[in-house]
């Protein structure tokens, strides 16, 4: 059902900008103080292009989209960036180790041009929402450099694994085209798939897939808009137009290395707040396991074991709570929903598919009911932030800056399948894959 094609990809040149000085993060992970690490690397780093600075002064005439294309324009010419000769796939892993832990995994996928579809032809699915900010900003960028730099992260399930093992003998039998390793310590390696039976191969394999967008929603739905603008302009449907595909890079979701990490929620600014009581609120529904330490010393091994506790009972909707606290009451709690309990009357109007979601147990059977976070404030992020590391977010809680912390356990990838494929979608930040598509490793064009 997915249509994937070979394209001849735009890639720096090493000889005049180094992969290590010139790629980036996705651009809603560069944070203000990356983007002034990026400036200061290198002139062609691609920050310029992905995340450029806004200035005073800019206008309809020159801002910080212009700037960038023409800065692309410039770089082009320059043979900075330069195009391949050939279309290709382009094999990608990434050696990594997973955060928090000492296991050293690699993730295999491969970049193509695949064709974009309406959600509504069951070929792609999201498996979240939207915010219309970060698509408008993408768009004006789109229409002004024409090329695509950052990676749409997709999914798919093929338990025999046919473009794996083609990837895994490209990887055996060639040279790689790009290698680096990122500000994180992953290391990314890149080969270029470009004999005609591998091509052909892939491309078989592929047309039985649904795809699932497991990162880059924001830029899939800019790809859609961007090809219906296109398509208007010209008059007509041009099946075979550069706007037509998009640049994604495929995952499957039966080889090894696929991560997926937490989101865990931070509360504060509750007016009224009081643990005992929530407790009491939550004690039909949640059976507790408590983790107390009276001194600092025994912290370590009380949330040693609280982490324990919340990973080994996962299957039984497992949410971790640290409540700020003084002395003697300085305790960690793995709320575990009772056996008994009828998860249908706790979460009324959720689909079963959503039921199974720790997320969604948290968010309307906790935060909502015991505490009056509603969904209209989690969007605001009136009383809610996000934090990916453990430590993080119990630190906030200790130095008071919230009134408790809400520890998740990652959600399973197959999980995300089935919400995604049957038309529903998951809360946001519920997913964090980990690590992230370079920017930059290879560019798409969509037009001059």
């Amino acid at each position: 059902m997915a249509s994937v094609y070979p394209f001849r990809a735009y890639r720096f040149n090493p000889g005049i900008a180094a992969y290590d000085r010139v790629l980036t993060q996705p651009y809603d992970k560069i944070t203000p103080a990356m983007q002034d690490k990026y400036y200061a690397a290198d002139p062609h780093n691609l920050i310029s292009i992905e995340k450029g600075r806004t200035y005073e002064g800019d206008t309809s005439e020159h801002n910080v989209y212009t700037r960038a294309a023409a800065t692309l324009e410039n770089w082009i010419a320059e043979k900075a960036v330069v195009q391949d000769d050939a279309p290709a796939f382009y094999a990608y892993t990434q050696e990594y180790t997973v955060p928090g832990t000492s296991l050293w995994r690699t993730r295999r996928g491969f970049i193509g041009a695949g064709k974009l579809e309406d959600y509504s032809a069951g070929v792609i699915f999201r498996h979240e929402h939207t915010l219309s900010g970060p698509k408008a900003d993408r768009l004006e960028l789109l229409r002004h450099t024409h090329t695509h730099t950052g990676q749409l992260f997709m999914l798919y399930a093929d338990p025999r694994r046919q473009v794996d093992t083609i990837l895994e003998e490209v990887e055996k039998g060639q040279s790689t085209v790009t290698q680096m390793a990122d500000e994180y310590g992953v290391i990314h390696r890149l080969w270029l798939v470009a004999e005609p039976q591998k091509i052909a191969a892939i491309q078989q394999a592929m047309a039985e897939q649904k795809l699932v967008i497991a990162d880059g929603h924001h830029r899939y739905e800019t790809s859609l808009n961007f090809r219906n603008e296109s398509r208007t302009r010209a008059g007509k449907t041009i099946s075979d137009a550069p706007y037509e595909f998009s640049m994604m890079t495929f995952v499957n979701t039966h080889s090894e290395g696929l991560t997926i990490l937490p989101t865990h929620r931070v509360v504060s600014h509750m007016r009224e707040f009081s643990w005992s009581a929530m407790r009491r609120f939550l004690e039909p529904w949640f059976a507790t396991e408590v983790f107390p330490f009276a001194k600092d010393e025994q912290r370590p091994e009380a949330e040693q074991n609280f982490l324990a506790s919340l990973a080994s009972t996962k299957a039984q909707h497992a949410i971790g709570v640290y409540p700020a606290a003084d002395g003697a009451s300085r305790a960690l709690y793995v709320l575990t929903l009772r056996p008994e309990a009828d998860i249908a009357q706790l979460l009324p109007g959720t689909s079963p598919l959503q039921r199974q979601l720790d997320v969604v147990l948290l968010h309307q059977g906790i935060l909502e009911p015991a505490l009056g976070i509603t969904a209209h404030a989690v969007a605001t992020e009136a009383n809610l932030t996000y934090e990916r590391e453990t430590g993080s977010a119990l630190a906030a809680v200790d130095r008071r800056e919230a009134q408790l912390a809400f520890l998740l356990n990652p959600v399973d990838v197959d999980s995300v399948m089935r919400v995604a494929t049957s038309g529903e979608v998951m809360p946001q930040k519920s997913t964090d894959f980990y690590p992230k598509l370079l920017s930059g490793i290879t560019m798409y064009r969509v037009g001059d």
